[in-house]
């Protein structure tokens, strides 16, 4: 009998667990949820869907709206590693009515940026036509960056439109049509296909697409424009004129590619493309170019963009290739003749129907001017095709394959705007390595070393730390350990390429040579405290040096802030985010001082300390140092070098040391050190290290006497 109570007690667990589990993110938060804050004149919301997390919005009895959470529709993770819950109310036209940001753990917007500013971003979607957004691939509004937030902004960006476009299919909103997932066979290119023989067949039978304007067209197409001024400036030449002739074919299919290129062409573009890319080509004449020069510029061909369901493709300099000439015979004289690249992993079906669209435009002013789309549609013939029947496996996991690979879309669409960035952090490290691996030779010129100390400090600071907004922070540990807990997901870190590469930086450095190297280099808010300082000295403002025993008695209270916000994040991540206000980084570092002036006050109270004790933060107060210095003893190598002389009887190092890392009896303490490599450069100086002038005095001495015996050289310590 005992058994069988406890069976029914499991089951009865197991169901209540599945049932929380089956609990919606809107059942949690609606409940809290006002109508009219969404909706204006809205009474309330009635039940909520058994089949879909979306509940009406209703105005007496009518439904005027449909609510929703994003989370419940997509997956996306914010900085935090969670989940941004914004409520959205979706009109029956497929047009947001309202949008609030109900719960986030955003640290960026938790102790830096005001919340207020996030939502007020937040609440400007109200508007957003959903099905223009369909149509474009979620492309047809501008994304307003918030300084210092960027990562969260684009998160809430991509979920509140994904979600929205997933809940008005479903829902059958504006006219857009509910996903459906094939059942029946697929489609795939046929490789064993056969090309048009000439231009004719090429254009009779799908192969190539054509879109043809003349300028009476175009015209008539800025005429229905809003703007008056579109009328006033239309084409001048003859109705009949072409304005733009544009046909084109996809040509990584081997059958179009191998008759429309020719042999050698299709070769470079084999060689060209990547598993998984594909290209078209795209030949016009006429008046209007659709290429443009904004290119040249800024490397995006913005006249056209590829179009497929939800997918858009804005093509960039390094996907085109400029197209020597057609092999196909019988084509006519092309003025543009261009190959773009469609890169992998976008979620481009060459299989399915797409369009080009091309983007005509008018001056209507000295800067400004006005648009209108027109769009060449592209159906690969079927010729091209053979059927696929997908296994059953695969056709379950579909949903969950385009979950992901949206989410994947969305890091890699921020990795690919911070090209520029990664690339000159990649290079800051590769010279910073560099240094550290031949450092003998990199400090034999003390002013030379000092130089370059201070120009990579300078980089540190105002590119890594005010423009690139680079600064690690305790916080990062707290997500990271928040995450392996709940549930580590890539996804979460990926979204913040330089803090990403930065860490993994880090965790090499400190097999290598502990804290340092990021400390004492690659910290903003540490290279501002340094370049502070100088400019101190410079102006010969005194510097203090604390008493062995005080500063000796105050290095572990970093250890004990660290403890303290590590053993609070065991409780409540979101406190301990608030606690580690004791950063300043937010304020001096991604908000430039522009912050409430208690925080400002409080960084440039530190920094005023600074001036005076040298990197003062750094060496009694940092939780991050803290936390890196910790391991800093595993590491596998000793790179300072030491004479046997160094702490008995010298003490020219631990005088000099700029943190005071050194103790008086010679050892430098790793978890203390920055490595900023002043005592390797004092190992080599013949005005200041007692036994580098010993050594010299000694072969002077046995220069000046030929024939005398050699002189003992001073033994050499590695620290």
């Amino acid at each position: 009998m005992k058994i069988v109570r406890l069976l029914l007690l499991l089951c009865a667990s197991l169901c209540w667990v599945v049932a929380a589990h089956a609990r919606t993110v809107l059942q949690e938060y609606l409940p809290a949820a006002a109508a009219s804050d969404l909706v204006p004149g809205a009474d309330g919301f009635g039940p909520i869907r058994a089949d879909l997390a979306v509940a009406p919005v209703l105005k007496g009895d009518q439904t005027v709206a449909w609510v929703f959470i994003t989370s419940d529709f997509v997956g996306t993770t914010g900085y935090s590693g969670k989940p941004i819950h914004t409520l959205v109310a979706i009109g029956t036209d497929a047009r947001i009515v309202g949008v609030k940001l109900v719960k986030h753990s955003e640290p960026i917007v938790l102790i830096g940026i005001p919340e207020a500013k996030v939502k007020a971003l937040v609440a400007s979607y109200a508007g957003l036509d959903i099905v223009a957004e369909a149509k474009s691939g979620g492309t047809a509004h501008e994304v307003d960056v918030i300084s210092g937030a960027t990562v969260t902004v684009m998160v809430i960006d991509d979920s509140i439109v994904r979600s929205s476009l997933k809940v008005a299919r479903a829902l059958s909103l504006g006219g857009l049509a509910p996903e459906a997932h094939e059942a029946g066979p697929r489609f795939e290119i046929d490789r064993d296909a056969t090309g048009p023989a000439n231009w004719t067949e090429a254009e009779g039978d799908g192969t190539l697409r054509r879109l043809s304007l003349d300028v009476a067209q175009v015209n008539a197409a800025f005429d229905e424009h809003p703007d008056e001024r579109a009328r006033d400036r239309a084409i001048t030449e003859a109705p009949q004129t072409t304005f733009i002739d544009m046909q084109a074919a996809l040509v990584s299919v081997p059958a179009i590619g191998g008759a429309l290129l020719g042999p050698a062409e299709e070769a470079n573009l084999k060689s060209w493309l990547k598993d998984g890319e594909n290209a078209i080509a795209v030949m016009a004449r006429g008046l209007y170019s659709f290429k443009g020069s904004g290119y040249v510029r800024g490397g995006i061909f913005d006249r056209i963009v590829l179009i497929q369901d939800d997918v858009s493709v804005r093509f960039r300099d390094r996907d085109h290739r400029r197209l020597g000439g057609i092999a196909l015979a019988g084509a006519p004289e092309f003025t543009e003749m261009d190959l773009f690249r469609i890169p992998a992993g976008l979620g481009f079906d060459p299989a399915k129907p797409f369009r080009i669209q091309l983007l005509a435009q008018r001056e209507v002013g000295p800067i400004e001017k006005v648009f209108h789309t027109f769009d060449l549609g592209y159906q690969l013939p079927q010729k091209y095709l053979r059927a696929v029947a997908p296994p059953v496996k695969e056709a379950l996991a579909v949903a969950d394959r385009g979950e992901g690979a949206a989410q994947a879309d969305l890091w890699k669409r921020i990795w690919q705007d911070s090209k520029l960035k990664i690339v000159v952090l990649g290079a800051m490290l590769v010279v910073l390595t560099g240094v550290f691996f031949f450092q003998t030779y990199a400090v034999k010129n003390a002013k030379g070393f000092y130089i370059f100390r201070i120009v990579f400090l300078t980089v540190t600071l105002v590119f890594l730390g005010w423009y690139a907004n680079a600064q690690l922070s305790v916080v990062n540990l707290m997500a990271l350990f928040g995450s392996l807990v709940t549930g580590f997901s890539w996804q979460a870190f990926l979204l913040d390429p330089l803090t990403f590469i930065l860490w993994f930086a880090v965790a090499a450095a400190l097999l290598f040579w502990g804290r340092g190297a990021y400390c004492g280099w690659l910290c903003p808010f540490g290279a501002l405290q340094e370049l502070t300082n100088q400019i101190a000295r410079k102006l010969r403002i005194p510097q203090w040096t604390l008493p062995w025993g005080l500063h000796e008695r105050l290095w572990p209270v970093k250890y004990m802030i660290f403890l303290g916000l590590f053993g609070v994040s065991l409780m409540s991540v979101e406190q301990a985010e608030h606690l580690a206000e004791i950063e300043p980084f937010k304020t001096a570092i991604i908000l430039k001082f522009i912050r409430a002036w208690p925080f400002v006050a409080y960084a440039v109270a530190l920094l005023v300390a600074g001036l005076f004790v040298e990197r003062f933060y750094c060496r009694y107060l940092c939780p991050l140092g803290a936390a890196l210095a910790i391991p800093a003893r595993i590491r596998m190598f000793d790179w300072l070098k030491r004479y046997h002389e160094c702490g008995s009887p010298c003490q020219t190092c631990a005088i000099q040391c700029p943190v005071q890392a050194i103790h008086k009896t010679g050892e430098i303490n790793p978890n203390e050190c920055i490595n900023c490599l002043h005592c390797q450069v004092l190992y080599q100086s013949e005005t200041m290290c007692p036994v580098v002038i010993k050594k010299m005095k000694s072969r002077a001495k046995l220069a000046a006497s030929p024939g005398g015996a050699p002189i003992h050289q001073p033994a050499e310590k590695v620290n």
